[in-house]
């Protein structure tokens, strides 16, 4: 029998409170070992970490690639998958490879088989897919099953067509499917990062609204703790709620800090959307059990006869390059809202004095409006500011000429008041113009309809 198996036997046998360890928020930028021996120590049921996001931007979905170290990635999936064999518990991984498309996913499944291979483990390992059918999601389209949300434009057939890569976010009923499977290892795509924890007990016949909340909140690890960090935090669950717990003695998990980690990422704090229903807060109760731990009861689930699927697509835009100064004249700070257009002018006629301009170019002035999308009025005028100027082009070529260009004549760009004609910048390094190389941009942000939100996504079982 293999860790699932075991797990789902031995409490149905003998009901008893279910341990979880979350044990990162986004495996591959280290786990703090302390900690996570801590944890360890604890006997959890389950050992889960979530390995996505797209707070990472659209680069990492389409180029294809992870947005962690190659070396650090390895050191936690062996951190994490040698715990969970010495343990005989399920190890779950959600969003693998940052992203979750078919690349992230097959590199991850790649470095499990070379550490298994390496450390002599053995284990069964369920694999799950989050790539989406182009046709079926062009028919979709065409039949009014994909809808727009968060203010996104409605989507076309170009953008399906044009994406590199397209994944569906599927929900705990995937997860469900291949604990129940008798497997060790569940590696999975694209995911709601609440299926990686919620998946066990809803097996097990606890209450799906505490599940998914408790999922909710240990998958970012200790961020719900004060101070927050990133050291794993275990959840105890009964049938009537669950206890959280740092497993790092600095970091307490207080009832304002838990209840406020409820509400991240959410535009309402009592309502949380999953793929399969709806997660309802307004009865959550947060309550001291000590100064370092919290219960939680009150959650509520509610299932939805609409499920539908969110697509997350990136497509590729151009080349990418930076130009990074910075400035200390107090003239030059103030007049830069005139400056750098009639600098975009310039640059533009010189580069483009035999074709269209073929490129686009953005400034950001940190210090004045490189974060905000709007400075409060009155407010004093900074004694420095950075600079960046972003260019995408067609080519690497052409996006570097156009910063390097930007770059000489903003230099020595002409203002009223200048009092030096030796430069206006300052330089952190050079060269000051970087290539990042190929850019994109998320295409696909919208909802597909579907009728069973688990169908489309395949499991492959594997022997390690």
């Amino acid at each position: 029998m293999s860790a699932s198996g075991r797990i789902l036997a031995d409490i149905r046998r003998a009901r008893r409170p279910l341990r979880l360890l979350g044990a990162s928020g986004q495996l591959g930028y280290g786990i703090p070992s302390p900690g996570f021996n801590a944890g360890l120590a604890w006997k959890p049921d389950l050992i889960g970490c979530d390995m996505g996001s797209i707070d990472i931007g659209p680069t990492y979905l389409g180029k294809g690639e992870m947005a962690t170290s190659p070396e650090a990635t390895r050191r936690d999936l062996r951190k994490v998958l040698r715990a969970a064999r010495e343990l005989d518990v399920p190890l779950v991984i959600g969003s693998a490879g940052s992203a979750g498309a078919g690349p992230h996913l097959d590199g991850t499944l790649a470095m499990l088989r070379d550490i298994a291979h390496a450390d002599g483990l053995r284990f069964r390992m369920a694999a799950i897919r989050a790539d989406l059918d182009r046709p079926m999601l062009l028919e979709a389209l065409r039949d009014g099953r994909i809808v727009s949300f968060d203010g996104m434009p409605p989507l076309s057939e170009e953008e399906i067509v044009e994406a590199s890569h397209i994944v569906g976010q599927m929900g705990n009923g995937v997860f469900r499917r291949a604990l129940a499977a008798d497997v060790d290892v569940v590696i999975a795509g694209r995911a709601c990062d609440t299926g990686i924890f919620s998946a066990l007990p809803m097996l097990l016949g606890f209450p799906t609204g505490l599940a998914v909340h408790m999922a909710k909140i240990i998958e970012c690890a200790s961020l719900c703790c004060v101070p927050g960090g990133r050291d794993p935090i275990m959840a105890e669950l009964d049938d009537e709620g669950f206890v959280l717990e740092s497993t790092n003695p600095e970091r307490r998990a207080t009832p304002t800090s838990v209840a406020a980690h409820s509400m991240y990422e959410q535009s309402d704090p009592f309502t949380v959307i999953e793929p399969d229903g709806m997660l309802d807060l307004s009865r959550a109760k947060y309550d001291a059990v000590d100064d370092r731990r919290t219960r939680v009861s009150g959650a509520e689930w509610r299932d939805t006869d609409s499920p539908t699927i969110k697509l997350e697509g990136a497509r590729l835009i151009g080349e990418r390059a930076v130009l990074l100064a910075g400035a200390a004249d107090p003239r030059f700070i103030a007049q830069s809202k005139d400056i750098l257009p009639k600098l975009s002018e310039l640059v533009r006629d010189l580069v483009c004095e035999d074709q269209a301009q073929d490129y686009t170019l953005r400034w950001r002035v940190y210090g004045l409006d490189g974060v905000r999308m709007a400075v409060p009025p009155g407010e004093a005028t900074p004694g420095e500011v950075f600079i960046m100027g972003e260019c995408i082009a067609p080519t690497r070529e052409r996006a570097a000429e156009v910063v390097r260009t930007c770059k000489q004549y903003l230099l020595h760009f002409g203002y009223p008041g200048r009092l030096s004609t030796a430069g206006n910048l300052a330089f952190p390094f050079t060269p000051p113009e970087v290539s990042l190389g190929p850019a994109y941009r998320f295409n696909v942000y919208h909802l597909l309809k579907v009728d069973d939100p688990d169908a489309l996504f395949p499991m492959v079982i594997e022997e390690v």
